[in-house]
């Protein structure tokens, strides 16, 4: 079902996922949704397996290959799972990773450690072409806590407000491998890996 070398198109122009996703996947041609000039559609879901479906399947309909689409997005309990599927857009629909991050801080300004958990959590659809019926979901989790500031320079999105309890880090700190073996989409994507052998 899945050929070594099948050029694969990613329904994101996000730099950040392009290399996640392609350090994982490493005997497919990833190819991002912009070589193709695909737009964009709207984000119109509820739920990240919903709108990892809908950009899939736009970005196979408009390259006429099987695409691949993750939405992620990471989830506070003191917030009540926001940002959730907002997460890229929670400070507004051109808002920077910093912005972000801010708008999260203010948030959970005076809220202690101890109810700042929160877990990073991806979805992944591969669609085999824009009418497949039955597209291949995966799902990863990855359990953690906001800090109160900003920490480390790697990574992007939320990386350097999420604090990794198992190795005492930013998941910003993380060398980039060692993210990929422990992060959500790493998870969702070795997931994929399984079901597609």
């Amino acid at each position: 079902m899945w050929a070594a070398g099948r050029q694969i198109v990613l329904a994101s122009g996000n730099a950040g996922k392009i290399r996640e996703i392609q350090a994982i996947l490493t005997d497919q041609v990833i190819v991002p949704q912009t070589a193709f000039n695909v737009v964009e559609c709207e984000e119109t879901g509820s739920t990240f397996i919903e709108n990892a479906i809908l950009k899939a399947r736009n970005a196979a309909a408009q390259s006429a290959l099987p695409a691949i689409a993750d939405d992620s997005g990471i989830m506070v309990d003191a917030l009540h799972g926001a940002p959730g599927v907002r997460s890229a857009r929670y400070a507004g629909d051109q808002a920077t990773d910093g912005d972000n991050v801010k708008k999260l801080l203010a948030a959970l300004a005076g809220v202690p450690d101890g109810q700042r958990t929160a877990r990073f959590v991806c979805v992944i659809a591969l669609l085999q072409h824009a009418d497949d019926p039955c597209p291949l979901i995966a799902q990863g989790v990855w359990e953690g806590r906001i800090l109160h500031q900003p920490i480390g320079e790697g990574g992007f999105g939320y990386d350097p407000v999420f604090w990794v309890e198992t190795h005492q880090c930013s998941s910003a700190q993380l060398p980039a491998d060692l993210k990929n073996a422990l992060s959500h989409r790493g998870q969702a994507l070795r997931q994929l890996l399984a079901l597609t052998r």
